[in-house]
């Protein structure tokens, strides 16, 4: 398949509906490590190693130097916000990174100003900015995110646009009739049909021009047959949904290791607080509901509790997220786990983890859109379940369940790099080593 990948060439333009504090600290963050002050720690673009072959051949490049990956020096960033402030106020507001790391990149971030935001405050309801666009229809709106699009491509020079959302969570809502096909959901925008959420206007507009999405909020989008209908006739790839920061990142790390004992849990209780925007806008009940709603599946996909009901059949699992403005992006969790060993005597594991939210969530924002933009280029198109490795709720072809266990998500994400560039793909059985010994011998 090699053949197929077409290089990274010219510059890719990385787009965000939102340029709070994840976008921000991404986006400083890559320009500090562009002048040498700082390394792209937590990104696996940029830092992850990959192996080739058999372990005894000792080829593991990293992963940046396997695959046709944009280069950071080629990269421009660019994207939307209900708020006006360029990118170096927005982060210097944020408060995630020191003062003077974004005095020494001032320069590159003031030049970085949002655009005017497809908004409807009815999907989040704590945020109040104004700088919107004066548009009512939705339908209009998509055309307006479209020619933001063609223009920011045409002034900065871009040969390639991929766009990832790292908005506001959206309130909790179902799939209906409108989203069930491509023609009732542009009927739909014409209508102004008040079910299409703003992100779904910005991954229409996106996918309309061939341009990949994807989704790093735990919000109704890119997981709806119309838009993956889009994807699918204009050969685009998409990735879903929420980014995996924090407290399931842990889950996902902890959870397959007490599956692969066979130990039983009881119960687990999480709890979380934080201040930023992310927090205000989670402390409205219909904003909650949505990530409530991304994060318990986690669990439940992990343990298989209709599978082993003797180990997990009667787990209790409660997740509570506190707005607290203090801890500002310093995100705290806390987590008991009940657990069971052998004759079913209890134990328990209980983690505190002090993170940082936006800082676990930068490199994501990074490595996905990279992905993404390979993903285009290598001609996969539709839904890139190699990509759930960053995300608390993966989207997979409608019917399939969806792998939660951060360990084989990874060998699906490299098993597909190889696979992209011709080679052989590991399947950790060891039989070929044995076979050789026994050949020689």
């Amino acid at each position: 398949m090699k053949q197929q990948v077409k290089a990274a060439e010219g510059k890719l333009g990385i787009l965000m509906p939102g340029l709070g504090a994840v976008a921000t600290t991404m986006i400083a963050g890559v320009a500090a490590i562009k002048k040498g002050i700082s390394k792209p720690i937590g990104s696996l673009t940029q830092m992850g190693t990959i192996r080739l072959g058999k372990r005894t051949e000792k080829r593991e490049p990293k992963i940046k130097d396997f695959v046709p990956l944009a280069g950071l020096e080629d990269l421009v960033f660019g994207g939307w916000d209900v708020y006006e402030d360029n990118v170096y106020e927005a982060a210097m507001n944020a408060r995630v990174l020191d003062a003077n790391l974004l005095r020494d990149v001032r320069e590159e971030l003031q030049a970085i100003k949002p655009m005017r935001a497809a908004f409807d405050r009815n999907y989040v309801k704590n945020l109040d900015g104004k700088y919107v666009k004066d548009l009512d229809n939705r339908y209009e709106l998509a055309l307006a995110v479209m020619e933001d699009i063609k223009n920011f491509k045409a002034e900065n020079n871009c040969d390639r646009i991929v766009l990832v959302w790292c908005g506001s969570t959206e309130i909790y809502f179902e799939p209906s009739e409108v989203h069930e096909s491509l023609a009732a959901f542009e009927q739909g925008l014409r209508d102004n049909d008040l079910r299409i959420a703003p992100s779904m206007i910005y991954a229409y507009a996106a996918l309309k021009l061939g341009i990949p999405f994807a989704n790093g909020a735990p919000n109704l989008t890119v997981d709806i047959p119309a838009l993956i209908e889009l994807a699918k006739e204009t050969d685009t790839p998409i990735a879903g949904k929420d980014f995996k920061t924090g407290q399931t990142l842990m889950k996902t790390i902890l959870a397959p290791g007490l599956a692969a004992r066979s130990l039983g849990v009881n119960g687990w209780f999480s709890d979380n607080i934080l201040g930023n925007r992310d927090g205000l806008v989670l402390d409205d009940p219909d904003n909650f509901k949505t990530k409530e709603v991304s994060k318990l599946g986690v669990l439940e996909d992990i343990f298989k509790p209709e599978v082993n009901p003797d180990l997990y059949g009667d787990m209790y699992h409660k997740i509570r997220i506190n707005y607290y403005p203090p801890h500002g992006d310093n995100k705290e969790s806390w987590d008991n786990i009940d657990i069971f060993g052998w004759l079913g005597y209890k134990m328990q594991i209980k983690i505190n983890f002090l993170c940082r939210d936006s800082i676990l969530a930068a490199p994501i924002v990074l490595d996905l859109a990279l992905f993404i933009d390979l993903a285009k280029r290598a001609n996969l198109s539709g839904i890139q379940e190699w990509l759930s490795f960053y995300l608390k709720s993966p989207q997979t072809i409608p019917g399939v369940p969806a792998e939660n266990d951060i360990f084989k998500q990874l060998m699906k994400l490299q098993n597909t790099l190889r696979y992209i560039m011709g080679e052989e793909l590991i399947t950790h059985l060891g039989q070929d080593y044995e076979e050789e010994l026994i050949e020689t011998v």
